[in-house]
């Protein structure tokens, strides 16, 4: 929790965004936060954006047979609705409507962000 003063100074310091992240917490809790922020931007006559995090779909992946798995840059990797013993060459999502969701060319990020897929082929599995 940021105090009223907290966010004075914040926004007199420069702050001209507030990052919101909508992946947690209530409906309620996010309006009284951007009341807050509101009130006190009046208060200082400074503008300040808000910005809305909003978390897309959670992938998860199946079980991983033997860790770890290393990926080489630019082989072959598959994500299925099958549940598979994960290994080198693929693994099981949580996601049944992934093939549906997608498109050949689109990037597929796992481990929040820190691993990058591009999909070359769809199946319906």
């Amino acid at each position: 929790r940021v105090s009223s003063e907290e966010r004075e100074k914040l926004i007199q310091g420069g702050m001209d965004v507030a990052r919101l992240n909508f992946s947690h917490g209530s409906h309620e809790k996010h309006h009284q936060v951007i009341k807050n922020i509101r009130k006190t931007s009046l208060k200082t006559n400074e503008s300040v954006a808000i910005l809305q995090d909003l978390g897309g779909p959670k992938i998860r992946i199946g079980k991983i047979e033997k860790e770890p798995v290393l990926l080489e840059e630019g082989s072959s990797f598959i994500l299925t609705n099958r549940v598979v013993p994960g290994d080198e060459h693929g693994v099981s999502v949580t996601f049944p409507s992934l093939p549906r969701k997608v498109k050949k060319g689109d990037c597929i990020f796992l481990a929040d962000g820190t691993l990058e897929l591009k999909v070359k082929e769809l199946t319906t599995t």
